[in-house]
C-alpha cells in the first residue's frame, strides 16, 4: 500500500490504528450489523468489536479479531468511540463492489482519540482517497447479561440449515415462536428483531443458538472472510412476554 511510507500517516500520533490489504473482510462484517445508522466502536489489543442496538431489546455485535488485520496497534487499554454506521460504509466501499474481482481496496483507519475524527486512507489501483468520519461520544451499551450458566437450550448447526428453515417464514408475520424444549419457558419473538440477523446468517458458515432461563436469544455466527480467516457475530434479543394474570 502506497500510503503507509507517506509522511502524513504517522502512527505515532494516533492512539489506534489499524491497516487491511483488502476492506471488503471488514465491509462485509459490518454490513451485516448494519440495522440502524449509529454504531459504537471498542478497541482493545484482541481487536475491535463494533455495537448496535434498537429500543434497548435488541444488540447485534461484530467481532473483528487483531489477527484479521495486517496491522493492529493500540496505545491504550482501550479505545470507544461512537460512529455514523452508513457513512462509515459508504467510505468503506467509494471505490464500489469493484468490477474486477481480483482488485481489491486496502485500508488504514486511523483514530487521534476523544473528540477527533476517525480518518480512512482508501487505496486502489494507486488512487488513494482520505476520508474523515466525525466521532460522537459514546453511550452506554446494553449489558444483556447472558451468562453460560444460565443457558438452557443451545444448537450448533450449519447455517445452510436455518437459512432454509428461515426462507420457509412469512417475514410480513408479527411474531415468531421457537420451541427448543417441551419445559417452559417458551420463545415468542418479534420478526422485526429476527430479520436484522439475517444478514449475517446470509454471510455465516455456522450458528449457534442459545437461550437461557429469562427467555432471552443469543444468536452467534461464524462467519469465514474472503482469505479464509474467522469472525463472529453475535445477536441478542429481548422474548416478546406474555404475562398471565397473577402472575409477577
Amino acid at each position: 500500500m502506497s500510503f503507509l511510507s507517506q509522511p502524513e500517516v504517522d502512527d505515532a500520533q494516533y492512539t489506534f490504528t489499524c491497516s487491511l490489504d483488502n476492506v471488503r473482510n471488514l465491509s462485509n462484517i459490518l454490513k451485516a450489523i448494519h440495522f440502524k445508522d449509529h454504531a459504537a466502536c471498542f478497541a482493545t489489543s484482541n481487536g475491535l468489536k463494533v455495537t448496535v442496538e434498537n429500543a434497548k431489546c435488541l444488540q447485534a455485535n461484530a467481532f473483528i479479531q487483531a489477527g484479521i488485520f495486517q496491522e493492529f496497534n493500540i496505545r491504550e487499554d482501550s479505545v470507544v468511540f461512537r460512529i455514523n454506521l452508513t457513512v462509515l460504509l459508504d467510505c468503506l466501499t467509494i471505490f464500489g463492489a469493484g468490477a474486477v474481482p481480483s482488485t481489491c481496496t486496502a485500508l488504514k483507519m486511523c483514530y487521534q482519540g476523544y473528540g477527533h475524527p476517525l480518518t480512512l486512507f482508501l487505496e486502489e489501483g494507486g488512487v488513494v482517497t482520505v476520508c474523515k468520519i466525525h466521532t460522537q461520544e459514546p453511550e452506554e451499551t446494553l449489558d444483556f447479561d447472558f451468562c453460560s450458566t444460565n443457558v438452557l437450550n443451545k444448537i450448533i448447526l450449519q447455517s445452510e440449515g436455518l437459512r432454509e428453515a428461515f426462507s420457509e417464514l412469512d417475514m410480513s408475520s408479527d411474531f415468531l415462536q421457537i420451541t427448543m424444549s417441551p419445559e417452559k419457558p417458551y420463545l415468542r419473538y418479534k420478526i422485526s428483531l429476527i430479520k436484522p440477523s439475517t444478514k449475517a446468517l446470509a454471510l455465516s458458515c455456522k450458528v449457534s443458538i442459545r437461550t437461557d432461563n429469562r427467555g432471552f436469544l443469543s444468536l452467534q455466527y461464524m462467519v469465514r472472510n474472503e482469505d479464509g480467516q474467522i469472525c463472529f457475530v453475535e445477536y441478542y434479543c429481548c422474548p416478546d412476554e406474555e404475562v398471565q394474570d397473577g402472575e409477577s
